[in-house]
C-alpha cells in the first residue's frame, strides 16, 4: 500500500508540473511576425495573469464599426521588469499597440509595444517574438 501511495504522489506531481508547459505555446505557433499591425483603441478589459497578460481594445475600423481586439503580452513578471504594474493600463485608457497578427485571421495579435495615448509613454510588452532569428 505504501508503494502505491508514493507512486500515485509521483504521478500527480509530474502531471501538475507538466500542465503549465502544455498550456504554454510558442509565438510562431499562433502569430505571424511578417504581418505587423498598429492599432489605436480604448481598453475594455485587462487580464493580468500567468502565463500571459491579455488585454482587449475597442478599435474603430475604416467603415466606422467598433471591433474588439485581443492582445497577448508576456508574463506579468516580464512586464514588471519592463516598468509595468497592474495599474499601468486600465479600462477606458486609449492606447496604441504595435504587434503581429494571429495566423488564424482572428482579431487577435501579439503585442510588441503599447503606447499610452494620453502621455505618449511607450512600454515594451514582453513579447515572445524573436527579433533576431
Amino acid at each position: 500500500m505504501r508503494h502505491f501511495r508514493s507512486s500515485w504522489l509521483a504521478i500527480m506531481l509530474l502531471g501538475a508540473a507538466a500542465a503549465p508547459v502544455m498550456a504554454h505555446h510558442s509565438f510562431s505557433a499562433e502569430y505571424d511576425s511578417t504581418k505587423k499591425i498598429s492599432l489605436k483603441g480604448i481598453v475594455t478589459k485587462v487580464d493580468w495573469m500567468n502565463p500571459h497578460v491579455y488585454f482587449y481594445l475597442d478599435v474603430t475600423d475604416d467603415s466606422g464599426n467598433v471591433v474588439n481586439w485581443a492582445f497577448e503580452m508576456g508574463p506579468p513578471n516580464g512586464l514588471e521588469r519592463s516598468g509595468w504594474t497592474r495599474n499601468t493600463m486600465k479600462v477606458g485608457d486609449e492606447v496604441i499597440v504595435e504587434g503581429s497578427l494571429a495566423k488564424d485571421g482572428s482579431k487577435q495579435a501579439n503585442a510588441r509595444s503599447v503606447t499610452m495615448a494620453s502621455t505618449g509613454k511607450k512600454l515594451g510588452a514582453a513579447s515572445s517574438e524573436r527579433t533576431n532569428p
